[in-house]
């Protein structure tokens, strides 16, 4: 039996309609059953490795405990957070707000992370008394379906309506698009084809944008741990998160060192040849990237690339030519591949990372390891990004984690820049309307001498 979207709308809808009005104790009871069922060993271990069976994508094991950090994580942010009723008050001012839900929200899921993504959002929409309708990718709709279904469980257990989650069975581009138009709110996580199909809905949206972190490592850090952290971050679920550095920039006084220990963390650097092979495996029409590539092994590519490298080989290594379409290493890859650049002045770096992230990654991320607090600034001051994650293994951090104060999501907001609408890490506080009561307050005008005094003084009245 097809899927009937505006049957599920209306089934969403009918459920929406009965937490609408709950309380936060009741809200956040039915947070905690579904956090808990997606939390056991058994479901996390068996959607994790369904994921890697069906996509040929990312590393079970890795998968398995992201379910389990991305859950505890959004759990731990929405903690105290207030989403029914009266939230805050400024009594000075007669202001009150009141937290409001959006209604059925449409969630199109990306096949590098059909289960958490749905782990994060489903808490983060429940959290804020939504339903949600999910549309899976169709190389990973199985998982995407399962998943829902552990929620569901886990709003039985409480007695909440398991109609507030449910997910397409037969995925298609069509259902997706009339699935969006139905719905209410939109939440996307994929490409910049993907935003412009999303847009076309017609409904508010939060969206997404590509990423292609560089890591900027300069001469006031310990080589080997930076090393080290990077290598985590690489090879994190075989670099299937948007977070995973795309390329590294290194300092000339400290680059030989630096590639000696990324090699010592299993890099792989690939002669001229190699290069030019492993281009021509990944980029077969020199524009768009092999998907079969995509979050696998770095031994898998070596060798369908044709490249003979050690059996430890952990990520392959290239050095950075060009910046733009005529070098794709330049740009987002998705995989364990690794674009080497060397900087010696830092203006500089920022100036080529403004031109890398032009052709590839706005909005997204950088990451840097430096201990030099002004380059740090001048960074987070010149990059167009949402996120500067300083000195920690990026993946790991940049959506949420438990070394940083970034909130934890797999939906990362990449601003205008991307045609996105918001810049941050996209969570339960992106699902809420509010109505701010106003009563009376003392009247008080402010005169133009308090308001433009200092301008006055200086340039007078003319």
């Amino acid at each position: 039996m097809e899927d009937n979207i505006q049957d599920m709308y209306k089934k969403a809808i009918k459920a929406f309609r009965e937490i609408e009005y709950w309380s936060q104790e009741k809200v956040d009871e039915m947070v905690q059953a579904v956090a808990w069922e997606l939390l056991k060993e058994d479901v996390r271990h068996k959607l994790g490795h369904m994921a890697v069976d069906e996509s040929n994508i990312g590393n079970a094991e890795d998968k398995v405990n992201k379910i389990k950090n991305k859950t505890l994580g959004t759990l731990w942010d929405m903690r105290n957070a207030k989403t029914c009723g009266l939230i805050e008050e400024n009594k000075a001012l007669g202001i009150r707000k009141y937290a409001k839900p959006i209604g059925v929200i449409a969630n199109v899921v990306p096949c590098t992370n059909p289960e958490s993504t749905i782990c994060c959002l489903a808490l983060s929409t429940l959290k804020t008394r939504n339903a949600q309708i999910v549309s899976p990718h169709p190389r990973t709709q199985k998982t995407s379906y399962e998943t829902v279904q552990h929620v569901r469980k886990g709003l039985e257990k409480v007695g909440a309506p398991v109609d507030l989650m449910q997910c397409i069975k037969k995925t298609s581009h069509a259902r997706t698009a009339e699935l969006m138009a139905n719905c209410d709110f939109a939440v996307a996580t994929g490409g910049a084809a993907l935003i412009e199909v999303v847009y076309q809905a017609g409904k508010p949206a939060q969206t997404v944008g590509a990423g292609n972190v560089v890591s900027i490592v300069d001469d006031t850090v310990d080589l080997a741990a930076a090393a080290h952290k990077i290598r985590l971050s690489k090879v994190a679920n075989n670099s299937a998160s948007c977070s995973s550095e795309n390329a590294v920039a290194l300092y000339e006084g400290i680059y030989d060192d630096m590639v000696a220990a990324l090699k010592s963390e299993g890099g792989y650097l690939c002669s001229t040849d190699e290069r030019e092979k492993l281009r021509k495996y990944m980029w077969p029409d020199g524009t768009h990237l092999n998907r079969d590539i995509v979050a696998r092994p770095a031994t898998f590519i070596a060798e369908n690339a044709g490249l003979t490298v050690p059996e430890d080989t952990r990520f392959l290594m290239v050095i950075g030519e060009k910046v733009g379409p005529e070098d794709r290493f330049s740009g987002e890859k998705i995989s364990l591949v690794l674009t080497v650049w060397k900087w010696t002045d830092f203006d500089e770096m920022l100036d080529r990372l403004e031109k890398i992230l032009k052709f590839s990654g706005e909005g997204h991320s950088v990451s840097v390891h430096s201990e030099n607090d002004e380059r740090r600034v001048k960074l987070a001051q010149r990059a167009n990004v949402g996120r500067v994650v300083c000195n920690m293994p990026h993946a790991h951090a940049n959506s949420g984690g438990w070394t940083t104060g970034l909130p934890t999501t797999d939906t990362l907001g990449c601003g205008s820049w991307a045609g996105n609408i918001f810049s941050g890490n996209i969570n339960w506080e992106n699902f809420l309307n509010y109505t701010l009561l106003s009563i009376p307050k003392e009247e008080y005008i402010p005169s133009v001498e308090e308001l433009c005094g200092e301008y006055l003084n200086k340039w007078g009245r003319d």
